[in-house]
């Protein structure tokens, strides 16, 4: 096991490479390019937010209902608000009416009441005493008052956690949702992008930014939009309801928002960078886990698994130091912040209470005195104020982490939107021209191509093949003879040159027409954990079990997938690892087969197969494809010989074609050499 060092490396990685840029227009930008991903799902968001609206206009009047009940009038005694009685459902013998706790200054108070009476019970009070003349409430009183406020406690955490659970089902389900648009567009951009793009990147790359990455739009409207607007808000507010009760003291609490602010500015490049680094050190492990798990026959049979331990191991600890690195500059941040808050709350606590014992008027606190008992500071008041300043302090020290966390959202939806910003190189025209009907013949004129524009690797071919035509593509390793079917197939479009079928440019046909009326049998047998039926039936999906049948019979396959446990229902391993490569390789060409393609490519189809099952299977295609233009890559002249047309490829360019007789016959000829060192190489 690795040891993971605490603070190794962490002043060296903080430095460096300058911040990636990302203004406050680049982030607006970014989430204005989420809309359609959150547009299906409108409605739900506004019945959503409409819900969070109404959870906040009922609690807030609560919660300081409820306050002032308990602390003042169950606790310390004080009579009811006119609104408080009504609500508790009892007589006007709880209401107070001592002025200043109504709001009206200009109302005298009974001379036997004192100003201590609002904060204590005095012990002799005569619960017989006329409402009048009795500022304060009987123990009874308090009694029935205390458990009236419990009912109605029980039935509000009754009603809260019904709606609460309701709402976080809700919640949840609409933003995945709007994460699964998100995600699915990406994967069908992938889809879509052309080879020479998934040829210079790692598969576990494009893995992270749609598993990963693209988790962060719904993250967009709750920590990105909501949760700022409502911390914002709520900040707002609480401003608000201290300024209600003293203006000045709300201008000292406001200074805490200067430090705050410079900090903020200041530690955003270094947040940033460290973002970016944690990013791109998890895209490269979950490349490295994909690489490795998808070698793993290599690595046990090279005996290579230490090898592969230390390279995951390194990536690992890379990834884990990115990531701890990241969230211990947040929190040392954030500390600090804390403690700023800390301060000001303890400073705010003395002001506080010594406003309590002065029996201060509030500022607005006579302007809601039928519904709360706020007109003068008292302990109610004292709690609510605290809760706001409180909330107020550590609400900045919340925005500043909603605002670091806000950085690796914009990142992470810059990085999804890469993806979605690829433009395919092979694309659809304007006006398609529709597909053949019935092909007739397929042509290559001229055809140069390069998987760099500066190393071309097709060399002006020019090849025709017709219908119920067998034609081998022949040729050293790296020749060139995938690439030129790769073209036929549009996953790379020529330089320059043109491809025909039946006189008309593949380029001025829709991508997907092409390759439905082209089939192929891969040299590498791709299956997937599926039955065989299935698999068989990957591009043909409502085919029918006679269909998948017959298909699998001209493949040789039909005999051995029916002594299979449960025949054509049978799962296969991942990858298809509970078959031989004979087996895959016979399903890979009952696959295409299954197509019914006219335009059939077998690339080295039968290079797993033993030479009699190789026959039957050649037999069986040529009978089949009597109407189809067929093309085969292969070395074995056992394959090649069945070919009515041979092209012989080198460096890039059909240097001989003909049938196998036309060009053994050849003195020095390209294909005689390949021929004859293949016979030698056979027969030793």
């Amino acid at each position: 096991m690795s040891d993971l060092s605490l603070l190794e490396g962490y002043v060296d990685r903080s430095t460096g490479n300058d911040p990636p840029s990302m203004s406050f227009r680049a982030m607006l930008q970014l989430a204005f390019r989420t809309w359609p991903y959150f547009q299906p799902m409108l409605k739900h968001l506004i019945v959503l937010g409409g819900l969070m609206l109404s959870g906040i206009v009922a609690g807030i009047p609560a919660a300081f209902v409820g306050t002032d009940l308990f602390y003042n009038k169950v606790l310390l005694g004080q009579k009811l608000q006119p609104l408080q009685a009504t609500v508790l459902f009892v007589g006007d013998e709880y209401v107070t009416n001592e002025a200043r706790q109504l709001g009206r200054q200009g109302i005298s108070t009974p001379s036997n009441i004192t100003a201590d009476t609002h904060l204590n019970v005095p012990s002799d009070v005569d619960e017989t005493a006329q409402p009048d003349t009795v500022s304060v409430l009987t123990q009874e009183q308090r009694k029935t008052v205390r458990n009236r406020l419990i009912i109605w406690g029980i039935v509000g955490s009754l009603f809260g956690a019904l709606f609460g659970a309701g709402f976080w089902y809700y919640n949840v389900w609409i933003w995945q949702s709007v994460n699964q648009n998100l995600r699915v567009a990406m994967v069908e951009r992938a889809e879509s992008l052309s080879l020479s793009y998934h040829d210079n990147a790692r598969v576990g790359d494009a893995i992270f930014r749609v598993y990963q990455d693209s988790a962060m739009i719904v993250n967009l409207i709750q920590s990105g939009i909501y949760t700022p607007i409502s911390a914002a808000l709520s900040l707002l507010l609480g401003l608000f309801v201290v300024a209600m009760f003293d203006p000045w003291f709300t201008l000292m609490v406001v200074v805490v928002v200067f430090p705050v602010a410079w900090l903020s500015i200041v530690s955003t490049p270094r947040i940033r960078r460290r973002v970016l680094a944690n990013r791109i050190a998890n895209s490269d492990l979950t490349s490295r886990a994909q690489e490795v798990f998808a070698a793993v026959k290599v690595v046990k049979a090279n005996r290579a698994e230490s090898r592969v331990f230390d390279r995951f191991s390194a990536d690992s600890v890379r990834a884990l130091d990115a990531a701890y690195f990241l969230r211990l500059d947040m929190a040392l941040i954030t500390l600090f912040v804390g403690l700023l808050a800390g301060s000001t709350l303890i400073l705010s606590e003395y002001i506080m209470v010594s406003w309590i014992i002065d029996q201060r008027d509030t500022f607005l606190g006579a302007l809601v005195a039928s519904l709360i008992g706020f007109a003068v500071w008292n302990y109610g008041a004292y709690r609510i104020a605290m809760g706001q300043v409180g909330g107020f302090a550590f609400g900045m020290r919340g925005l500043l982490g909603i605002w670091m966390r806000m950085q690796d959202l914009f990142l992470a939806l810059e990085r999804a939107f890469f993806l979605l910003d690829i433009e395919p190189e092979v694309d659809d025209p304007e006006n398609p021209l529709p597909f053949p009907i019935r092909v007739a013949r397929v042509r290559w004129r001229n055809v140069v191509f390069g998987y760099n524009p500066d190393q071309p690797i097709l060399r002006g071919i020019d090849l025709e093949a017709g219908a119920g035509s067998i034609t081998a593509i022949v040729g050293a390793t790296g020749s060139g003879k995938s690439t030129l079917m790769s073209l036929l197939l549009r996953l790379y479009d020529p330089d320059s040159g043109r491809i025909e079928v039946n006189d008309v440019d593949l380029k001025d046909m829709a991508v997907d027409d092409v390759r439905r009326h082209a089939a192929i049998a891969l040299q590498k047998n791709v299956l997937f954990a599926n039955t065989i039926a299935n698999n068989i039936g990957f591009g043909n999906p409502t085919a029918e079990p006679a269909a998948i049948e017959a298909a699998a019979t001209i493949a040789c396959a039909h005999d051995f997938i029916e002594a299979q446990s449960k025949g054509y229902n049978t799962e296969l391993g991942e990858r298809g690892a509970k078959l031989s490569a004979g087996q895959r390789q016979r399903l890979s060409i009952a696959r295409a087969v299954l197509r019914d393609a006219p335009i059939l490519i077998l690339d080295e189809p039968t290079a797993s197969l033993d030479a009699q099952t190789e026959q039957r299977v050649l037999t069986n295609l040529t009978t089949w494809g009597n109407d189809k233009v067929i093309f085969l890559i292969t070395h074995r002249l056992s394959t090649i010989r069945n070919a009515g047309q041979i092209a012989f490829l080198e460096d890039g360019r059909i240097v001989e074609i003909g049938s196998h007789d036309e060009l053994t016959r050849l003195e020095n000829g390209r294909y005689r050499a390949f021929v004859e060192a293949e016979t030698i190489e056979t027969s030793t």
